[in-house]
């Protein structure tokens, strides 16, 4: 299972979010560049980054803090956070970014998510952050009628290949992920399956691992030093 240590970035600070509550803020650092350094040399295999002044208002300021990350490192990026154009897209894989999460567009604007898919492929992925089984938007400020088990099966049958599942309700929790919705979906679906939300120990991992999921994100708890991300290098 791959490991992403997660670099998010608002107002151009490596921060951490309680929930997804924009008012739960802690800043981490004011270089998101030295972050990505720090996790590249701890062994990461590939970085985790969102851009939330963009998932939030659709606009920011950190798009070339993070296509600068991205040119630089060697292990490959993903990053998502209000990508809602063609032109985001190209702007973000010319610059070095491996993959693009795309959010709120995959529920908004199926049209740019399916064009999406056609144009760039694997390295179109689709985020769902879920509140209580039903899909959020907009920073997860909003939350739509649409289950996120429904969203699974209609990005399968688009072409999306992999998905990044986030309970809001355990972000930034340290309180573990939600691992039945995990194994749901994951058991519902042919896709690449990231977890996201709530790892924050050695045994939430090897629980993921053993649910054969694809991936999973790390961020609080490498944050406030419950978990240290070189102990995970071949660890068994």
């Amino acid at each position: 299972m791959m490991l992403f240590p997660a670099i998010d970035i608002r107002n151009g600070n490596c921060v951490r979010l309680v929930q997804g509550d924009y008012k739960q803020e802690k800043i981490y650092s004011n270089s998101p560049a030295d972050v990505a350094r720090q996790w590249e040399n701890d062994g990461a295999d590939y970085l985790h980054m969102v851009d939330l002044d963009a998932a939030k208002d659709g606009t920011s300021g950190n798009i070339e803090t993070i296509r600068g990350i991205a040119g630089t490192t060697t292990i490959p990026v993903q990053v998502g956070g209000g990508i809602r154009s063609v032109d985001t897209i190209r702007s973000y894989l010319s610059a070095g970014v491996d993959r693009v999460i795309i959010g709120t567009a995959a529920i908004k604007d199926k049209t740019f998510l399916k064009e999406a898919v056609r144009l760039f492929g694997s390295q179109i992925a689709v985020s769902i952050d879920a509140r209580n089984g039903y899909v959020a938007s907009d920073g997860w400020t909003e939350t739509s009628d649409v289950k996120a088990a429904d969203l699974v099966k209609e990005l399968e049958a688009i072409g999306v290949t992999t998905i990044i599942y986030t309970d809001i309700l355990k972000d930034g929790m340290l309180k573990g992920p939600n691992f039945q919705e995990l194994d749901t979906i994951n058991q519902l679906t042919s896709l690449n399956v990231i977890a996201s939300g709530g790892v924050s120990s050695k045994a939430d991992i090897r629980q993921l691992e053993r649910m054969d999921l694809y991936g999973a994100i790390i961020g609080k708890a490498l944050y406030d030093g419950t978990l240290s991300f070189k102990s995970l290098q071949g660890d068994e």
